[in-house]
């Protein structure tokens, strides 16, 4: 329990806040290895991103989703959307067993928050524009590009403890996780 509890202690630092200035919105931020994170999903209103069935409470409680295009232009300045390798680092540091129950938020699935991470189950947008598993899923881009069509991403589900990783068509809807440059 002890050395648990050590490892926690040096992989996270306490968090901060930013405030991104083309719309004044506050994010909470988290150190997690030697990488600092936004601790809430983007809500940065452009071209290219939507609410979960276009209903703005949805925004204010998971942030937006983006196709990929959007999403490799959408972090303020100063923050950016993260590789497949920094996504992987932040496994590491978490550690390999269970990451995702200790990403995901206590509340809205079975979380235990262990780093100030808050992942939600915020869902995606299809490019048809079909929502899907808001309550049951978490979908974050990278910034690695895979194929013609693809770029990688990394998700969470109600039924895992994992932080999964796959690829998808960037033209799909997901969350953004900025890390800071």
């Amino acid at each position: 329990m002890l050395a648990a509890l050590c490892t926690l202690a040096a992989a996270q630092e306490p968090g901060g806040t930013f405030t991104d200035q083309r719309d004044e919105k506050t994010y909470r931020t988290v150190k997690i290895g030697e990488r600092v994170w936004m601790a809430e999903n983007l809500d940065f209103d452009t071209v290219g991103s939507w609410c979960y069935n276009n209903t703005e409470s949805n925004c204010k409680r998971s942030g937006r989703l983006y196709d990929w295009n959007t999403a490799m232009a959408a972090c303020p300045a100063g923050w950016r959307l993260p590789s497949r390798a920094e996504w992987g680092d932040l496994v590491k540091a978490v550690g390999d067993s269970a990451v995702g129950k200790a990403l995901k938020s206590k509340t809205l699935w079975n979380g235990t928050d262990e780093f100030g991470f808050t992942a939600l189950p915020g869902g995606h947008r299809f490019k048809t524009g079909r929502f899907y598993s808001l309550g049951e899923e978490g979908l974050w881009w990278s910034s690695t590009a895979t194929g013609g069509r693809n770029a990688w991403y990394r998700n969470l589900r109600t039924d895992s403890e994992n932080l999964l990783e796959n690829h998808i068509r960037r033209v799909e809807g997901l969350a953004v996780r900025c890390v800071k440059n």
